[in-house]
């Protein structure tokens, strides 16, 4: 698992973090080239998540969201849920937005056999 989250952190540009997570919050696994906590990033990112979840399912009918980007100054998050987990990429606020969904759904597909 964590070969996997080391090399999608090297294939898309800008990434410096990588992590699976559970919507419980709980970081399962993950990979950082930068000094930062990986469980508080899991956290935070979960409780957004449920958020979002609850208001595009329940309060605007539109259905599971399937991926989700938020886009800062100096960070950018890119999840994709997955069951009771999501795969969480932090890239700086340049990262490559087209590189991370192609090589989310490559890591996706290796990451499935451990959930």
């Amino acid at each position: 698992m964590l070969a996997a989250l080391k090399q999608l952190v090297t294939d898309v540009d800008g990434a410096w973090a990588a992590a699976l997570g559970g919507l419980d919050g709980l970081l399962i696994d993950g990979h950082s080239e930068a000094d930062v906590d990986l469980t508080l990033l899991v956290a935070e990112h979960a409780g957004l998540l449920r958020a979002t979840k609850m208001a595009y399912e329940d309060t605007l009918s539109g259905g599971v969201p399937s991926e989700w980007f938020l886009r800062g100054e100096t960070l950018c998050a890119y999840i994709v849920p997955i069951r009771d987990f999501f795969l969480l990429m932090v890239m700086d606020g340049r990262g490559n937005l087209g590189q991370a969904r192609l090589y989310s759904q490559q890591t996706l597909k290796q990451l499935e056999e451990f959930l």
